[in-house]
This record gives C-alpha cells, sequence and structure tokens, in this order.
C-alpha cells in the first residue's frame, strides 16, 4: 500500500473523484500538463490499486434492494474480525470502524425482505463478538456531487472536468421538489443494462469496446446506454483512501431533524463539498450524513459553522471513523493484511 503521493499524483486522484470516466486528454487538458504526463502516473495507481473506479446502483431503481445502514457493536478484540467478515459480504457497499473501536457501521443493500431477516435474525444474533446492532432502513438517498478535492484543483479546473465529462449527472429537471428523483423515475432496466452495470462496478473506467464484449452487444450501444445509466441509474465513484489526499478528519453524522425540515437539510448538506453521503433514514436518527475534512479543526467548523446553522435540527451525534475495510462496494486492503 502506498503511503504517500508526488503532486501529480493527487492532482490527477482529484481530478478523478470529480470525473470518474474523464478521458486522460481530458484530465491532462484541464491539469495543465500532457497527456503522456497524465498516462505515466495514472497507470501505476491503477496497477497497485491505489485508485480504483466502480459504480454504486441508486435504490430508486432496485425495487428489490432494501438500502439499510447498521450500527455493529462488538467486543474490541474482534471487531476487525467482524468488519473484515461484514466487509466480504456482496451486499455490503461500505464498512468502517468507528469512534473507540468496538463500533461498526454499515450500509447494506438487501435483495428483499428473506436477505434483511436473515442478516439482523440469524447472521448477527449467531455472531458471539457482536454485542448488539441498531438498524436504520435508508428511506432516500440524496444525490451528491463530491467535490472535495482538497484544493488540489482550481474551481476552473473542476469546471472543465465537468463540461467535458462523458457521463452526465442528473439534470435539475429530472427530480422532484425535494431536489430527489422520485422513485420509479427514470429508464426501465433490461439483460444489456444489467450487464452493463456488472461491468462497471468492476471497473468504471472499461472501454465501451470492453463493456460491449461483457454485454454482448455494440461499442455504439454500450456507450448509449452507459450514458443513459450513469447519474440515475448508478453513481460514478472513484476509490481511494482520502488520507493520501490530505483528508484526517472522516466521521458520520447521526442528526436527528423535525420531520418538516427534512428534506431541506438533507438536500442542503448533499451539496457541501466536504459532504460525501447523505440519507433520510429510519431509527434513532432520521438524517445520516458522512464527512470528509482535512483535520478535526476543519470538522469543527463544519459542524459549528455549516450544520449548527440549521434551523431545523435537534441535534447530532458525531462519530468519527477510525479506518475503512470497505468503500463504494470495494474492499480495501489493510496495512496489517497481506493482498489477497
Amino acid at each position: 500500500m502506498r503511503h504517500a503521493l508526488e503532486d501529480a499524483d493527487r492532482r490527477i486522484i482529484a481530478a478523478l473523484l470529480a470525473s470518474p470516466r474523464a478521458s486522460w486528454r481530458t484530465v491532462a487538458r484541464a491539469l495543465g500538463v500532457s497527456e503522456r504526463t497524465v498516462v505515466r502516473h495514472a497507470g501505476p495507481l491503477f496497477q497497485d490499486r491505489t485508485v480504483r473506479t466502480t459504480v454504486v446502483r441508486n435504490p430508486v431503481h432496485f425495487p428489490e434492494l432494501i438500502p439499510m445502514a447498521l450500527r455493529v457493536r462488538c467486543r474490541p478484540p474482534r471487531i476487525r474480525a467482524v468488519a473484515a467478515a461484514l466487509a466480504r459480504r456482496p451486499d455490503t457497499v461500505w464498512v468502517d470502524i468507528l469512534g473507540g473501536g468496538d463500533e461498526i457501521s454499515t450500509v447494506v443493500f438487501l435483495d428483499g425482505p428473506e436477505k434483511r431477516n436473515a442478516l439482523l435474525l440469524r447472521d448477527l444474533p449467531a455472531t458471539d463478538a457482536v454485542d448488539s446492532w441498531t438498524a436504520y432502513t435508508l428511506l432516500r438517498v440524496f444525490p451528491v456531487a463530491f467535490g472535495w478535492t482538497g484544493g488540489l484543483l482550481s474551481p476552473a479546473e473542476v469546471e472543465l472536468l465537468g463540461s467535458e465529462s462523458p457521463l452526465p449527472a442528473v439534470e435539475p429537471a429530472d427530480l422532484g421538489p425535494a431536489g430527489v428523483e422520485p422513485p420509479g423515475g427514470g429508464p426501465s432496466l433490461d439483460d444489456t443494462d444489467h450487464a452493463l452495470i456488472a461491468a462497471l462496478a468492476d471497473n468504471g473506467r472499461a472501454t465501451y469496446t470492453e463493456l460491449a464484449r461483457h454485454a454482448r452487444t455494440t461499442a455504439l450501444t454500450a456507450r448509449r446506454r452507459t450514458e443513459r445509466l450513469a447519474g440515475r441509474v448508478v453513481r460514478l465513484a472513484t476509490e481511494v483512501d482520502l488520507a493520501l489526499l490530505g483528508v484526517h478528519a472522516e466521521a458520520l453524522l447521526w442528526i436527528t431533524v423535525a420531520p418538516g425540515g427534512l428534506a431541506e437539510t438533507a438536500q442542503a448538506l448533499s451539496s457541501h463539498p466536504q459532504i460525501r453521503f447523505t440519507a433520510a433514514t429510519t431509527g434513532p436518527a432520521n438524517l445520516l450524513a458522512a464527512v470528509a475534512a482535512t483535520d478535526l479543526a476543519e470538522l469543527y467548523e463544519l459542524l459549528t459553522g455549516t450544520v449548527g446553522g440549521f434551523r431545523w435540527i435537534a441535534s447530532i451525534e458525531t462519530t468519527p471513523i477510525l479506518t475503512t475495510y470497505k468503500r463504494a462496494g470495494l474492499i480495501r486492503r489493510q496495512p496489517d493484511r497481506p493482498p489477497g
């Protein structure tokens, strides 16, 4: 695993965070370097899996999915084993160890009530290391434009990447009054779409020829379908340890909001550049937000200056993220474990 990056590496990664499928030519133009320089730096980053690209499904377009967030309290000596086991499940999207090292947070997309009940009524109770858990159903995941670049890119560079991205985001006209796509909206999916999504999940930067081969269609159809899916049915994501880019204070916010202000608050939070995930939930707190800050001082300013200014918020519980086992559906190699 890498523990440090060159400045050029960090800027290229920041560009991929802003636009995961941007061509090397577009990245080079935005950063003001040659395309050869971008390829020379980016190639090793992907080869050693410092950077990976994927897609995450939007549950709105997969009615069989039950999206949930779990807070699992464990015996500290066994918490790493439990986190690793959760990360190996194909239905977990993220797995983090939180707080004082005795709690795990995971987001899981379960394939229907039977899978949900098996996890909550069989798998977790049968795990000796698990003391208790709290389950939150994700009622609505709000669109997030993760604009954090650690100051590595200027607004003009980010704008150029966005303007030349081949995969557009959701247009405002497609969203409901709360700024989210209504359930049932968007394109219907067929076998070709599902095959493309599977291929993109494995490699979010696969070429259209590679996608076409996987979906048994033409490159033109693969491109047209991918452009239709991206930003709505699936969200493109670049997976990287944000500490390499200067993030040293990641946290989850479990927020209690007055019901009448839930949509307004969630939408405002989701547009903040330091917020990487926002969802309305069931449970003791009704809004979950994931934060990426450069340090504790910046996290404090976010909590007091930004989040603290919302009039609908009644309370906030902040749980720091100690270590990550899975992000965007991809298992992250741990420094104390060999590859594989």
